[in-house]
């Protein structure tokens, strides 16, 4: 079954990946970042299709369920580290507010659920 908690950060890593898009985060991405924004755009729009579908898709496994409540806090660690980034974005409380929750999300998952 899942857990509520669970389900919220996922809500919110998907809501964070919609904020993303606003802050330009493929400028920051090792790779993407050497793109022009056009083509760094469509590259990181086009890869959330098959990683949202197989997120999706894999939400009843509870092996990706723990994987995933891992992701979301080296998520927020990957955020920290990038936070003196020249392009990083990411400045306002919204964004972080996204980060931090969907980050707490996976800690409580991990600590309650699991």
């Amino acid at each position: 079954m899942y857990s509520f908690i669970f389900i919220l950060g996922t809500s919110l890593i998907i809501l964070h990946e919609m904020d993303a898009v606003r802050c330009h985060e493929w400028r920051i991405f090792p790779g993407l970042a050497l793109l022009n924004d056009r083509w760094g755009f469509m590259l990181f729009m086009v890869a959330h299709v098959p990683l949202f579908g197989w997120v999706i898709a894999s939400l009843s496994n509870p092996t990706f369920r723990i994987g995933f409540s891992i992701f979301l806090l080296v998520h927020l660690g990957l955020h920290l580290l990038f936070l003196k980034h020249p392009k990083n974005e990411f400045k306002d409380w919204i964004s972080w507010f996204i980060i931090i929750a969907a980050a707490i999300c996976g800690g409580l998952n991990l600590f309650i659920y699991q």
